[in-house]
């Protein structure tokens, strides 16, 4: 039986900062308000724009990257799929909401743009193993200036990555056989 696909991918700005709580088995959820905007035009030639609003949420490691570094106005990529709820009040109504729930997200921006900066073009994956390119438990990398990619990169522990000899010159274009 084939398996059905459920993927959003979302490039918006934070209309507020993230709210982050902990479960009671100390997981984070943070909850971010994303906004995306299309600008078409009218009949008479006119740009309409037109923003739309998102309900993300980020859990565990995710959640704890999204808590620390985004911020109001923040330009953000996530991917994640849609996740519809129905509750009931405190007034006793049944309620819907739609949420996105992220499995992968990218600080867009530079630092006057409120967001961080990956730079260069790397996008890295973000899902269930943390990765070290945004700082965390282990090591950390950038501060409090936004600036996520620079400065000496440290290794897993917070190690300062050790050198490596220079490779030697002693390899010659006629050893290659074509």
């Amino acid at each position: 039986m084939a398996r059905g696909i459920n993927k959003v991918i979302l490039v918006g700005n934070l209309g507020n900062d993230p709210d982050t709580k902990y479960t009671q088995g100390g997981m984070a959820v943070t909850r971010i308000s994303l906004a995306t905007t299309s600008v078409r035009k009218d009949k008479e030639g006119n740009n309409q724009e037109r923003t739309e609003w998102h309900r993300v949420v980020f859990f565990g490691k995710l959640g704890e990257i999204a808590g620390e570094y985004l911020r109001k106005g923040s330009q953000v990529y996530v991917e994640g799929e849609l996740r519809y709820d129905k509750y009931t009040g405190q007034d006793g109504v049944e309620k819907f909401s739609t949420d996105i729930v992220a499995n992968e997200m990218q600080m867009l921006g530079g630092r006057g743009e409120g967001g961080g900066g990956m730079g260069g073009g790397e996008r890295p994956q973000r899902s269930a193993a943390p990765r070290q390119e945004y700082g965390g438990a282990g090591g950390q990398r950038g501060g409090a200036d936004g600036n996520y990619g620079g400065g000496q990169q440290q290794g897993p522990r917070g190690q300062a990555p050790a050198t490596q000899p220079a490779p030697s010159d002693d390899f010659a274009d006629d050893d290659i056989p074509f």
